[in-house]
């Protein structure tokens, strides 16, 4: 088994990379629509509807795969022998972070939820705020698995 996981290596690296755009770009966007959503849609009816389409799909047919992609892939060169020094503490912060991007991911897909029950009581203001987490985490994991300071 890690014969073979040393052999995908290069594919596994690549395929991680993909999926880890993908993700992002998932991260970036979904916040952004809500607070469109959020603003230009509060009393339109015939609008709402078509941002939790766009949202739905959004998350759905791109965030969803990419997040389950990243992590399958991650796993598997965490795993591929001779590259991971489990020692080394900046492989620990990039861990955390993921699970902090992980639970971000998912709290979007509950604000989607909201959008579609009509309960949503996040602000336009909130979701810029919150737009800017993935950004944080992103720098965060990036030095960490490039310059690996700790």
């Amino acid at each position: 088994m890690f014969d073979l996981l040393s052999s995908l290596y290069p594919w596994t690296k690549a395929l991680h990379v993909i999926s880890v755009i993908a993700w992002m770009a998932g991260l970036f966007y979904l916040p952004r629509l809500f607070v469109y959503h959020v603003e230009k849609a509060a009393d339109k009816a015939d609008l709402s509807e078509v941002y939790c389409e766009m949202e739905r799909k959004l998350l759905r047919l791109i965030m969803n795969p990419a997040m389950i992609a990243a992590w399958l892939f991650g796993l598997m060169l965490v795993f591929t022998p001779g590259i991971v020094d489990w020692s080394s503490v900046w492989l620990w912060i990039k861990a955390v972070a993921v699970l902090a991007m992980t639970w971000f991911h998912h709290w979007l897909g509950k604000r989607r939820k909201d959008f579609l029950a009509g309960t949503n009581t996040v602000s336009g203001r909130g979701y810029r705020l919150m737009n800017e987490v993935p950004t944080v985490l992103m720098v965060v994991i990036v030095i960490m698995v490039i310059v690996r300071p700790f």
